[in-house]
């Protein structure tokens, strides 16, 4: 009778083990859940709507910052297989896009380089299609007319050797009105101040950096020339963080003195 006792006992227990064993299981699925979940959202988030892209170097300086972080809309042109996250790992051909909005002259607007379909730049939209585009003496000139420019207040900077310097800066007006600051670290006789004339090809589009001497863009026809619509990925629209160059984000303890404060939320134009 001991015995059986014993084994009855036993039993029980391993019965009454079993409810917090099924609730730990529920636990982990619904934490599983809830995961997996979270990263559909963020991927349909990143694929159709908002995609995050920091600024690794300077030349859209000065209206973009090294260790600016931004978001780019990716509806704003509508979507291509260049929306997609590692776009360059599927094999699909490109077939245009859907729901396409064209860019407008003006626009920062990330890209894949022409070069590779992978690389990711950002610069200004400055070509339309069938735009003439040529750099006269440091000048812009759309279609046979310089583009107006007026003088401001030298840019401080810091010149390839590590020194504070200031170079000139200038207000360009677009032919449909967009003003934005350009700066000519080389004065006017940069490599890329004295151009050919290029004409944009249909379906492309002309971009160039707005520090002008310090860009590798449309110009260079043999590194990045004309982007194809389908290249485009998404428009600039707002700062959502900045940290001063050389200081990674991910240092918080650095955040107090290195991030610039008055630059985030800043909208992008």
């Amino acid at each position: 009778m001991e015995r059986a006792r014993v084994d009855h006992d036993t039993k029980h227990e391993i019965r009454a083990a079993d409810p917090g064993s099924t609730g730990t299981w529920a636990s982990i699925r619904e934490t599983l859940k809830v995961g997996i979940q979270a990263l559909l959202i963020a991927l349909v988030v990143r694929t159709l709507l908002f995609q995050p892209f920091n600024i690794p170097s300077g030349s859209l300086v000065p209206t973009l910052l090294i260790g600016d972080y931004l978001f780019v809309s990716k509806y704003s042109y509508g979507y291509s297989k260049y929306s997609l996250p590692l776009s360059e790992y599927i094999p699909m051909k490109s077939d245009g896009r859907v729901w396409a909005a064209e860019p407008k002259r003006g626009d920062i607007a990330v890209f894949k380089l022409p070069k590779d379909n992978a690389t990711d730049y950002i610069k200004r939209v400055i070509g339309l299609p069938g735009d003439k585009i040529q750099v006269v003496d440091g000048v812009l000139n759309i279609n046979g007319k310089p583009v107006k420019r007026e003088r401001i207040a030298d840019y401080e900077t810091i010149d390839p050797y590590g020194q504070a310097t200031k170079v000139p800066q200038y207000l360009e007006t677009l032919p449909n009105g967009i003003v934005h600051r350009v700066i000519e670290r080389d004065g006017d006789n940069g490599f890329w101040d004295k151009t050919e004339l290029y004409t944009v090809p249909p379906n492309h589009y002309f971009m160039m950096g707005d520090n002008r001497d310090n860009s590798t863009d449309s110009r260079d026809l043999a590194n990045v020339g004309y982007v194809p619509f389908e290249n485009f990925v998404g428009r600039a629209e707002m700062i959502f963080f900045s940290i001063d160059e050389g200081t990674p984000a991910w240092q918080i303890w650095n955040w107090p003195a290195k991030v610039r404060w008055n630059r985030i939320f800043n909208t992008i134009h």
